[in-house]
């Protein structure tokens, strides 16, 4: 077995202390003996719930020799509430121990740069390896079997229960409910999410009429996955974004049977279809679901576009958005999206609530993307006024309204919000809401009904003549900016091939990088494609801060010559890295790891 590079482990330390340990675990020190998988993620992030997905398995297969530590590391403000992260712990079903590090002291004793990342440690207490994105579970478990095997050997593996301590369950009739839809009997039809099933509610949006699903995780006849976006197909069909299976699933309301429309319950990656017959394409992490011109459109949170699916043709293909992540307007083409949890259609327009970009979008019948409110990644907050400097944070659905305007499920800041494209105008309708996702208008009667998630409820409101008046408030993500030297600056975006793999270069180049700028003109050189892992950058020393997107993708293969037909996997992250141009002082060089260690 080849020498490994390893480093020492730095210290697990967090503000806000452990969840899901009961007080039996500390540090690092109670973990000696045992194969650590630290996850950094924050759990506004669909690619962070991607991975606590592909570790569960894992998990589950070496429970007596690894443990799995989440280090919450939070991006805005409401993520850094001790409460909001006991919440998404249960809300995402997390079985192992968590840090809450609302102050990132653990990210950056770590360096990290990206969510999510993985670091494996050693049993000894060394890391020895390092993947930023998804799809690392293979190479991540190829090493924990390396580690097993060398630390049993040397007498230094300690086998055995975890720190892991479930919490007591919960009784209510909801749990977490994602959205909501207005049946045409005056029902309300909810995504029980967190207890993956769907729940009928009567008009009075409390009293349980059916539970629709097994209640269990699963892509059976009788079962979802995490639920969200539901939308009437016709009078007896719903169409449900069945979110953690990667599906459209369609409900008979007659009878409550079960279907999948679109997808095939797998994940999709690059270089997978992006059209095609319906149930032979892989989806991503669909959220919401909403019928506009004819066809259902899917808020694809998971791949940042948005796709559709046509019920005649029973085909699928993308509408709008890239892969990349961001906040771009244009042709669908060429549009840039963040996570797009929200839909809602009238006659000319699609809204989207565009989520990591705290947005407000639209789609015209032409497939041009405009936005309404919101400026990029780094920017949120709770302010009313003129749309061009209003603020959201995080929203997860928006609502048409009779007027023109729409509601929007301003999540993380508790509140309902309206924005008029009448006025060009954004007020704040309602607060003290507790994480609302989603909500649906009741008819003529001048109601309007919140899917509160985090209260596990729907909360019906009366609109307002007037706005509330709230103080206003601007954030950017804490996460601290990286000090450059204007001029010359060497990109390095490192890659190992997991063991026994190796770089796919039997159709050419393996790997794929892409740089942009926000502002553009913060890059004088060095932007665009390219499959150069490494590339020299020069920035403008007169534009004094922005951001640097990084998109990179490496392609990897078991190294097996006589093996005609290989495993391959393909490693993907999009990095958005803030960074400040310095006179002196400033770094030269700029280390993002996909996988493995910085030398």
């Amino acid at each position: 077995m080849s020498k490994r590079a390893r480093v020492r482990a730095p210290e697990l330390v967090g503000k806000g202390g452990w969840i899901n340990t009961d007080g039996k675990l500390e540090g690092l020190v109670d973990l000696r003996g045992r194969i650590v998988i630290v996850d950094f993620w924050t759990f506004c992030c669909v690619n962070c719930l991607h991975v606590l997905d592909e570790l569960r398995e894992l998990e589950e297969k070496h429970r007596d020799t690894v443990v799995v530590i989440g280090v919450h590391s939070p991006k805005f403000v409401h993520e850094a509430e001790h409460g909001a992260v006991v919440d998404a712990v249960e809300r995402y079903g997390v079985e192992h121990p968590v840090l809450d590090d609302p102050e990132l002291a653990t990210w950056k004793q770590y360096a990290v740069r990206a969510w999510p990342t993985l670091v494996v440690i050693d049993p000894e207490g060394y890391v020895v390896a390092q993947h930023a994105g998804e799809g690392h579970a293979h190479a991540i478990e190829r090493l924990v079997e390396e580690l097993e095997a060398e630390h049993a050997a040397k007498g230094t593996l300690r086998r055995g229960d975890g720190p892991y301590v479930a919490p007591e369950p919960v009784a209510t009739d909801l749990r977490f409910p994602g959205k909501a839809l207005l049946l045409p009997t005056g029902n309300f039809l909810v995504s029980d999410t967190t207890r993956h099933q769907l729940v009928e509610l009567a008009a009075d949006g409390e009293s349980v009429v059916r539970r629709i699903g097994s209640g269990e995780r699963g892509f059976g006849p009788e079962s979802f996955n995490e639920p969200q976006g539901l939308a009437l197909l016709d009078a007896d069909t719903v169409v449900v974004a069945d979110t953690v299976n990667h599906a459209l699933r369609a409900v008979d309301l007659t009878t409550g049977a079960i279907s999948t429309l679109a997808g095939t319950g797998k994940q999709w990656w690059q270089g997978s279809p992006t059209s095609g017959p319906a149930r032979e394409v892989d989806l991503s992490s669909p959220w919401d679901v909403a019928v506009f011109g004819g066809k259902v459109w899917i808020a694809m949170a998971g791949v940042h576009q948005l796709w559709t699916y046509d019920p005649v043709e029973r085909t699928v293909g993308v509408a709008a958005g890239t892969t990349n992540e961001g906040l771009v307007d244009g042709p669908g083409a060429e549009a840039w999206f963040a996570q797009p949890s929200g839909l809602a259609a009238t006659e000319d327009r699609l809204w989207v609530a565009d989520s990591e970009t705290s947005a407000l979008r639209w789609v015209d019948l032409d497939g041009v993307v405009r936005t309404a409110v919101g400026t990029g990644l780094f920017d949120f907050g709770h302010r009313d006024g003129a749309a061009g400097q209003a603020l959201l944070q995080h929203p997860l659905g928006v609502t048409a309204l009779p007027d023109g305007s729409v509601a929007v499920s301003d999540t993380y800041n508790h509140a309902l919000r309206r924005y008029d494209p009448a006025t060009g105008q954004v007020s704040t309708l309602a607060t003290d809401l507790r994480e609302p996702s989603d909500a649906v208008l009741v008819g003529d009667t001048g109601e309007i009904v919140v899917v509160e998630s985090a209260r596990h409820r729907l909360t019906r409101l009366r609109l307002p003549e007037e706005a509330v008046r709230v103080d206003s408030v601007a954030h950017r993500t804490q996460r601290a900016a990286t000090e450059v030297a204007g001029g010359k600056l060497r990109l390095d975006v490192i890659f190992q091939a997991p063991a026994g793999q190796k770089l796919d270069t039997r159709y050419g180049p393996s790997t794929r990088l892409l740089v942009s700028a926000t502002p553009p003109e913060l890059l004088l050189a060095g932007d665009g494609p390219g499959t150069d892992l490494a590339r020299e950058l020069v920035l403008d020393p007169a534009v004094p801060e922005g951001v640097l997107h990084v998109s990179a993708m490496a392609a990897s293969c078991d190294d097996d010559p006589a093996n005609e037909y290989p495993a391959c996997h393909v490693h993907q992250q999009d990095w958005g890295v803030p960074v400040v141009v310095v006179a002196e002082g400033g770094a030269e060089r700029l280390p993002l790891v996909l996988a493995g260690l910085d030398a």
